[in-house]
């Protein structure tokens, strides 16, 4: 990226001698990579007597800001194009030469993302700028969210619809040992606005030895109104200015500027439209029954019961179904059509002494990750001892019968929308499932779900989804209808934040590696997943889970529980979600001195009084080391991420959000929440 030092003196000598200082005006409707939208006061850019010459090699596919990466700086609208027939007015544009390739050669098929008609609400920014040093730049590191608010921030995240500023952090890849091919990362700490304008700004950027970091030739010739020969660069120049006049508004002199840009995120419909039809199309045609479902074996332990068999659900996948499937859509129109039945499998663990089958409640049950429905049994046993009744089901698209699918993606990120496309059909599944759960023809008309002849569930439904059941468990709980109340325990959103903070990932990253050896690629291949992903986890519906209901669709209430320094699901993501969905802290959350953080959980509101009627974010302390500043997998001490189920304080906290008139309850005596003496 860095420019050689003649062309950099040329330009400052045009500037001198041209004193081209204003801007130019800005167009209402802009061509490809340009975004529509309010002109600006500003007076046109009056043209040098020689414009310069300045090439941008493949400029009909890539980002011209930067050379040496294509894609970069990613997310950009520069990669999109305008369509008057989406929400955004935008649609993603990849070419297929652009997208990473493996060491086979074969490029990224971009045919799903182009469906898209903005980036992800939790995107991943990346750029390149060998020499940075981000600390001696000021850049606000995750222990510092706040600085990224500051009036003399070296990072702005800037709603440009509204004229907010996002909360963010940036940091390197810490997964890259090369230093000129390590990306910064930039992350929102708080999820972006659906189809919402953004725009990112970078300035006063220095190395280590605190020099000036020069911009790329494009962008000085943008930032310093220098006209040139290159119709690319000038038919760019209209949405740069508007970018320009964006941040002059928030007091930021384009002179400070080292690089800026603007992305749109992705329209509401865009991110939930495919699960939104499958919801509806299926229950219109359920009516008021109850889905068909076979009791297959009844296994009675005493006090509980152990229920397994399969039920029926409209399928919209393609084939069989099966892994590796895909939704079944054609042409234009995203939302897939039915394609028979899927056949799902449930197991169910509940009470089976009278005097526990009192209390009929029942709870929908989301495994981790990769797992299977049989992780229930454990949990299931615990709460049909108290009276309650579990349910789970295989999460296909992210159970263990994807880990082929899974391996075989790593090898070729082109199918890709495989596991996304598969989760939407198994949150339909996890609906139908708690459909079963509380109509009276469903599973409490059937013998094994009796006690002297009485159901022992209830028409009261909640959801509690552990792991990777808390993750993509917000994505079910956004769209479910027939429960209002959910606990995420050790869970978050954002699945490109998430695995390279994470252990789980250790056993497949050296598959990924052998088909995409370079890092940065890797790093790209994940920000370009999420926003596939969106559709089928928690990140793509966040905004909607306890705010802005989806329509015919209650509002939520949703309890974070987080383990400090959790080795599996990193702590920062479960932050953002908290932050993203409104959720309350409760404090004091930690002692003195165990975050790394200068104002640990920067952001989020404190429960002022207990019990407390509303969403919310507990942490337990169990002693395991903070996690890295880095975004590098916790290793410290003893992993936390499964040790919820051995506190009964925890337990009781969870029992009694469930409630149907549940809350969160100080179970802590109002000290940090911890199993440290």
């Amino acid at each position: 990226m860095t420019p050689s030092a003649s062309r950099h003196h040329l330009l400052h000598l045009l500037l001198g001698a041209t004193a081209l200082l204003a801007v130019a005006s800005l167009v209402v409707a802009c061509g490809d990579g340009s975004t529509a939208g309010s002109t600006s006061d500003a007076p046109p850019v009056e043209p040098g007597p020689d414009p310069i010459d300045l090439e941008t090699p493949d400029a009909d596919r890539c980002e011209i800001l930067l050379f040496e990466e294509c894609l970069l700086p990613f997310p950009s609208d520069a990669l999109t194009t305008s369509d008057p027939a989406t929400d955004t007015g935008r649609r993603v544009r990849f070419a297929r030469e652009a997208m990473p390739q493996n060491v086979a050669g074969v490029h990224v098929d971009p045919s799903e993302w182009n469906r898209n008609d903005g980036f992800s609400p939790g995107a991943q920014i990346m750029v390149m700028l060998p020499g940075l040093d981000p600390a001696a730049s000021g850049l606000a590191p995750v222990t510092d969210l706040g600085r990224s608010l500051d009036g003399g921030s070296s990072l702005l995240l800037l709603d440009a619809d509204t004229g907010e500023r996002i909360l963010a952090w940036a940091e390197v890849d810490s997964h890259a040992d090369d230093p000129a091919r390590r990306a910064l990362l930039i992350h929102p700490a708080t999820n972006l606005r659906e189809g919402h304008r953004h725009v990112v700004a970078l300035r006063n950027l220095v190395d280590a030895d605190g020099n000036a970091l020069a911009s790329s030739d494009v962008f000085a010739a943008f930032r310093d109104g220098v006209a040139t020969t290159n119709p690319a660069i000038e038919d760019r120049r209209p949405a740069m200015e508007r970018v320009f006049a964006d941040l002059e508004a928030h007091g930021v002199d384009r002179s400070e500027l080292d690089l800026a840009w603007d992305f749109t995120v992705a329209s509401a419909r865009n991110l939930s439209e495919r699960l939104l039809h499958m919801r509806d199309d299926a229950f219109l045609a359920l009516g008021n029954a109850a889905p068909a479902f076979t009791v297959e074996s009844v296994s009675d332990g005493g006090a509980t019961r152990s229920v397994t068999g399969t039920f029926e659900v409209p399928r919209y996948l393609t084939g069989d179904g099966s892994p590796g499937s895909v939704l079944n859509n054609a042409g234009d129109d995203p939302k897939p059509r039915r394609n028979g039945t899927q056949t799902a499998n449930f197991i169910c663990v509940v009470p089976a002494a009278p005097e526990l089958a009192s209390s009929g409640r029942s709870f929908l049950y989301g495994h981790g990750l990769l797992g299977s429905a049989a992780e229930v049994l454990g949990i299931g046993q615990l709460g049909a001892s108290i009276g309650v009744s579990s349910c789970a089901s295989d999460w296909i698209g992210m159970s263990a019968a994807d880990i082929p699918n899974a391996i075989e993606i790593l090898g070729d990120l082109s199918t890709f929308r495989s596991f996304p496309d598969r989760l939407q059909q198994g949150h339909l599944n996890f609906l139908f499932l708690g459909r079963l759960m509380i109509h009276p023809d469903g599973f409490g008309s059937h013998p094994a779900f009796q006690v002297e002849g009485r159901s022992v569930l209830s028409d009261e439904l909640a959801f509690l989804g552990a792991s990777q059941g808390g993750i993509v468990g917000g994505a079910t709980a956004a769209v479910a209808q027939d429960f209002t109340r959910a606990v995420m325990a050790v869970g978050a959103a954002n699945y490109s934040l998430l695995i390279p903070r994470s252990v789980d990932f250790d056993e497949f990253d050296p598959l990924f590696a052998e088909s995409y050896p370079d890092p940065f690629d890797r790093r790209l291949g994940f920000g370009l997943a999420q926003m596939l992903w969106d559709r089928g986890e928690a990140n793509g519906y966040l905004h909607h889970l306890t705010r802005d209901p989806y329509a015919d669709t209650p509002p939520k209430e949703i309890l974070y529980f987080m383990a400090f320094g959790d080795h599996q699901v990193a702590n920062v993501a479960t932050e953002v979600a908290a932050r993203t969905i409104g959720a309350a802290n409760r404090e004091p959350a930690l002692r003195p001195g165990r975050s790394t953080a200068v104002e640990p959980f920067f952001g989020l509101e404190p429960i002022e009084s207990f019990p407390f009627d509303g969403s919310a974010l507990v942490t337990w302390d169990f002693g395991t080391p903070p996690p890295p500043d880095e975004n590098l997998p916790p290793r410290a001490g003893e992993d936390p991420h499964g040790k919820a189920s051995e506190v009964v304080d925890v337990l009781v906290l969870v029992t009694e959000f469930l409630r149907p008139d549940g809350a969160v309850i100080d179970v802590c005596g109002g000290d940090p929440c911890t199993t440290l003496e």
